[in-house]
């Protein structure tokens, strides 16, 4: 699948965290989808459970479109994903849900959403010091 420019669309049964979802594709198969470019808050990390929230009203029981990049080591398909017309990826970093995971991005314009819901204190920008779901990783 990587290097296609395969689709995949389908309802969104599921949210597992700020950037991991499940969708019943068109065959009926539930296919496990992260959220491409972006990396949200870990579920026992600060801001975990609001982000895996707002990812939910963005996008749980709506038709999704992901376009697929790429395949992980869980074998999940990464991919970009808009739910009823919003761009769910850039959607997050907007709203201070997630960061823009430096070591995948391709889309720079999510860094300007990024610097906006920072200066605006949005979401786990609010923290003094907020800590990337990566370095919280390294430490725990």
């Amino acid at each position: 699948m990587p290097g296609t420019a395969a689709l995949i669309v389908g309802l969104v049964v599921a949210i597992a965290d700020g950037d991991t979802l499940t969708v019943l594709n068109e065959d009926f198969q539930q296919v496990k989808i992260r959220l491409a470019e972006i990396a949200a808050p870990e579920k026992k990390q600060a801001f975990g459970t609001r982000s895996r929230q707002s990812l939910g009203e963005l996008c749980h029981e709506k038709r999704a479109e992901v376009r697929v990049e790429d395949v992980d080591r869980y074998k999940r398909i990464v991919g970009r994903v808009t739910c009823a017309g919003v761009d769910a990826n850039a959607a997050q970093v907007r709203r201070g849900m997630a960061w823009v995971y430096d070591r995948y991005a391709k889309d720079k314009t999510l860094y300007r959403a990024q610097d906006e819901a920072r200066s605006a204190g949005r979401g786990l920008w609010a923290d003094r010091d907020p800590v990337a779901p990566w370095e919280w990783r390294k430490r725990s």
